[in-house]
């Protein structure tokens, strides 16, 4: 039966549809504004993997095609100044490497041959070189001498060596144990050759690289001391590309990253807070000299989070997105301190919940990004100067022709404190508001992030089998300032327990929910929640704790971000145990009587699964109704290479619920 004809049967976006979905990003627009080219994500459902491919869309919308095509991954795509050529990283031969295309007669070449993976593909002003970031090995702290194995022989693996604060990270494809290694600048001609390090020494070095106009420098962020317990360690550094000569450009407490140059070359600005020892901070606007002088933070007035900083021509100001009450939209910010928003409406672009999307700024004014709404998967668009966003893709036009989406609606209540929260309820398909519908409580991680009015298709599939999602921004959502994340600082999880059950009063006084059959989910500090709420309360017919945090003294020491963990608790463990205990579910699974599922992945470093082990164990040995579901070969929030599995998640939340 051909493809076109399966898709007719398809009456809601229920989770198989997920085979079937695409998505767009990281819109790069051409230097004269005419071209964007623009990632497509797909599944493929015969080798259960993802597959990313270029495409390339005409920026006044009547031209979209592909550029790239296979089963591999290209990502990372960046134009010369010229516009004639295409940088991006392939996995076409294996391994990642990066190719260069020419945009006039589609020739391409793959310019390196390197063992490590490369990031942050940045192309000279006079489009002669491409900087990029890779890992080489440390010198090790700690060695010994042994006897080799015989020749011949076949001895086990040795034992790995640790010395670093950071021993391992979570990431697509399990990341894992962290290689003795330091991440450095190179630089390689464009027309392919010998890769040449620019930085240094024992440190270690971020992206992206920011190149003065002149091309003889390029800005980065770089930990240029000895490793210790710092939490934020990169601050901005000035380095020489033919020297590797290397200055610090700005050192203060607190994150830097982002950088870009202005135009004219006079001004840095980049991303980052001053560090006040909280668990939360809004990333905000700055600038300062090229010398380093004349730090200044833009756009005072407006205490939000920044994102994605790119310059204007005219090097009087930026085009940042900023997230706001669970929209983000593009603005302007000036060098005179002044702010003003390009786009508005019930929308997101550029960010969403979990993504570092990006935009990209022609020559001509032209803005190339992505937009997503409520009803509207997400799209690129083209923005030109006083004219509304224009489409340039329709990547899941056919699937959501064929299926009946869910509304949503806007809600607002008060905490007990009178503390102002809101949220959105995603109905089901065909809801009529005179019936009795079970409600499914859905959390966000972070937990300083926000959801907000994009698409939600996984919970679009929760609304497929018949259930209202409620999706709230608690205190200690970021987009509503710094003071309402700052709330929870020290007290996490604590009276964002309140906003939630508040959230969900308010949807019961709507008349339409079933009160016994009430539903609580989440993932990461979602799933922290979740399983804090069976603590506290047995209001809920059944709950799954998604990736949770259970027990902080064992978080703290385990997680890949153990450090962020012990600022969350304003104390190290011997410092407060009490408060260590008093944050736990762990401590107060006597008091669970919910039926609840716990889900992680085995290669999941952010919430280890021994946090989902201790608590099924506890809330098993009591006889509470309970099942951990394991997924093998997945990192924190089962989004690793495997479509299967993200559908199997939903599976398993959805009929874990209907069970009960």
């Amino acid at each position: 039966m051909p493809v076109f004809s399966l898709l007719l049967l398809a009456a809601t976006l229920g989770p198989d549809t997920l085979w079937d979905w695409r998505t767009p990003s990281n819109p790069r627009i051409s230097p004269d504004g005419s071209k964007v080219v623009y990632q497509l994500e797909w599944a493929d459902k015969m080798a259960d993997t993802f597959h990313v491919n270029l495409w390339i869309a005409s920026s006044d919308g009547k031209d979209n095609r592909p550029l790239t095509e296979g089963k591999h991954r290209d990502t990372a795509h960046v134009w010369s100044p010229d516009g004639k050529r295409l940088a991006y990283i392939s996995t076409r031969s294996g391994r990642p490497q990066i190719a260069v295309r020419y945009m006039d007669t589609g020739a391409e070449t793959t310019i390196t041959n390197l063992d490590a993976a490369m990031s942050d593909l940045s192309w000279s002003p006079d489009s002669k070189w491409i900087a990029f970031f890779s890992r080489i090995k440390a010198k090790a702290a700690w060695s010994i001498q042994s006897t080799p194995p015989p020749s011949g022989a076949k001895w086990i693996e040795g034992p790995s060596v640790v010395s670093n604060l950071q021993w391992r990270a979570d990431g697509i494809g399990g990341q894992g144990l962290l290689p003795e290694s330091l991440h450095h600048l190179f630089v390689i001609p464009a027309d392919g050759g010998a890769p040449r390090q620019v930085t240094l020494g024992d440190f270690t070095h971020n992206g992206p690289a920011a190149w003065t106009p002149d091309g003889k420098a390029i800005i980065l962020s770089a930990a240029r001391y000895p490793a210790g317990a710092v939490l934020y360690p990169y601050d901005l550094h000035r380095v020489q590309v033919d020297t590797g000569e290397m200055r610090p450009l700005l050192t203060r407490t607190g994150p830097e990253s982002d950088a870009v140059v202005s135009p004219d070359g006079k001004w840095v600005a980049f991303l980052g807070f001053e560090d006040k020892g909280k668990s939360n901070h809004s990333s905000r606007l700055w600038v300062v000299g090229i010398d380093g002088q004349g730090l200044k933070m833009l756009a005072p007035s407006l205490d939000r989070n920044y994102h994605s900083p790119v310059w204007k021509a005219d090097s009087t100001g930026l085009y940042t997105v900023i997230e706001s009450s669970g929209q983000s939209h593009l603005h302007i910010a000036s060098l005179s301190g002044s702010i003003e928003p390009l786009t508005s409406g019930n929308l997101r672009f550029s960010t969403a919940y979990g993504s570092s999307e990006r935009f990209s700024v022609a020559a001509n004014g032209t803005i190339a990004i992505t937009s997503s709404a409520p009803t509207d998967t997400k799209d690129v668009y083209a923005l030109r100067p006083s004219s509304a966003p224009l489409r340039l893709t329709n990547v899941n036009q056919g699937l959501l022709a064929t299926a009946k989406i869910g509304s949503t609606s806007h809600v607002k209540w008060k905490a007990a404190d009178g503390l102002d929260v809101e949220g959105w309820a995603i109905h089901p398909p065909d809801f009529d508001p005179t019936k009795k519908y079970p409600l499914m409580l859905d959390i966000h991680g972070g937990p300083h992030t926000m959801y907000g009015v994009e698409f939600q298709h996984q919970m679009q599939m929760f609304a497929s089998r018949g259930f209202v999602v409620l999706y709230t921004n608690p205190r200690g959502s970021t987009g509503y300032g710094e003071s309402f994340g700052d709330i929870i600082h020290g007290k996490y999880p604590g009276d964002d327990y309140n906003d939630l059950m508040a959230g969900v009063d308010a949807m019961l006084a709507k008349g339409y929910i079933d009160p016994k059959k009430l539903y609580v989910t989440g993932g990461s500090g979602g799933g922290l929640l979740t399983a804090w709420i069976v603590t506290k309360t047995d209001r809920f017919a059944a709950a799954v704790s998604q990736y949770p945090v259970t027990n902080w003294f064992t978080q703290a020491g385990s997680a890949d971000i153990g450090l962020l963990m012990t600022r969350w608790m304003k104390a190290m463990p011997w410092e407060n145990p009490q408060q260590y205990i008093a944050r736990s579910p762990v401590f107060f699974a006597d008091k669970v009587k919910t039926p609840t599922m716990i889900l992680t992945g085995e290669e999941d470093w952010r919430t280890p699964i021994a946090q989902s082990e201790e608590f099924y164990f506890l809330l098993k040995q009591r006889g509470v109704d309970t099942v951990m579901v394991r997924f093998p070969k997945e990192p924190h929030g089962i989004r690793g290479a495997y479509p299967s599995h993200r559908i199997l998640k939903v599976e398993h939340i959805l009929q874990w619920f209907e069970k009960h």
